[in-house]
């Protein structure tokens, strides 16, 4: 079974590059992020043309995750128990969910694509959500873990060590790379995930995302913030895994590359 997780940052902007990518690449599964697309526009002919089912979580606007399978697609679950919200209030005054989750089982594993809220910065609001996100997120996972084979797969919005940033120092005092956020990770793997770091395609590090900024990307001043966290069953089986740093070059591409990873299945 061939995995793999992509920020597309907006899927019908990249459509045409994501088909193309689809055709070349031959996953049997992908998570996407950041698709900025409701779930009933989703392009699900186009991708159907190729052979896959979809299933999409989100309301139009920003963030919005989906699925896509070769191996089946059962038990489609938007969101996850107790995922806090942000922002635009509900009919009680509620924070409503934003679409940041979707999972589905898929080829016997159950298969999570994640958009992690990004905190801005450290002293907004939008951090103490982005905390308690991964909290509720934690607290989801263990009876997910339970029940067989996971794979929670995603744009993480944060950089596990500071390897992972191509200059620490400039990070300092920024998101991504607070302690806080960094324990989240440690939380999320202490339940028994793996992180399955892929091989970088340029360089020692395994970059996922580079700035539009000019010159980052060619100069590889990137991040590691796109994550693969797989159960023990699942890690075990993990024949290879890399990132797809063509899928960030030429016209018009997302600012995060896709990792894909090979299971022996």
């Amino acid at each position: 079974m061939r995995l793999a997780t992509w920020n597309v940052n907006s899927v019908k902007a990249r459509l045409p590059r994501l088909l193309e990518w689809l055709a070349e690449a031959r996953p049997d599964v992908v998570c996407l992020q950041e698709t900025k697309c409701a779930a009933e526009a989703f392009p699900v002919a186009e991708v159907g043309e190729l052979g896959y089912e979809a299933a999409a979580h989100g309301d139009g606007r920003w963030n919005g995750v989906a699925l896509l399978s070769r191996a089946g697609l059962a038990d489609v679950t938007p969101g996850f128990p107790g995922e806090p919200g942000f922002g635009e209030l509900d009919s009680v005054g509620a924070a409503r969910p934003e679409a940041r989750a979707i999972g589905a089982t898929c080829g016997g594993i159950r298969v999570w694509s994640l958009y992690a809220p990004n905190g801005r910065t450290v002293d907004s609001p939008h951090y103490a959500y982005k905390l308690a996100w991964f909290a509720a997120l934690r607290d989801a996972l263990v009876p997910e873990l339970a029940a067989g084979p996971l794979v929670a797969c995603g744009d993480y919005n944060v950089a596990p060590t500071d390897a992972d940033v191509w200059d620490p120092a400039l990070f300092v005092g920024s998101t991504h790379v607070t302690p806080p956020e960094r324990r989240a990770l440690t939380e999320l793997r202490d339940l028994g995930l793996t992180d399955v770091v892929p091989t970088p395609m340029k360089g020692p590090h395994p970059y996922t995302y580079w700035d539009y900024r000019a010159g980052m990307f060619h100069q590889n001043k990137g991040m590691r913030i796109d994550l693969v966290y797989a159960s023990a069953d699942v890690a075990g089986q993990v024949r290879s895994a890399y990132v797809d740093r063509e899928a960030r070059k030429g016209k018009g591409p997302s600012d995060h590359a896709p990792i894909v990873v090979d299971l022996e299945r």
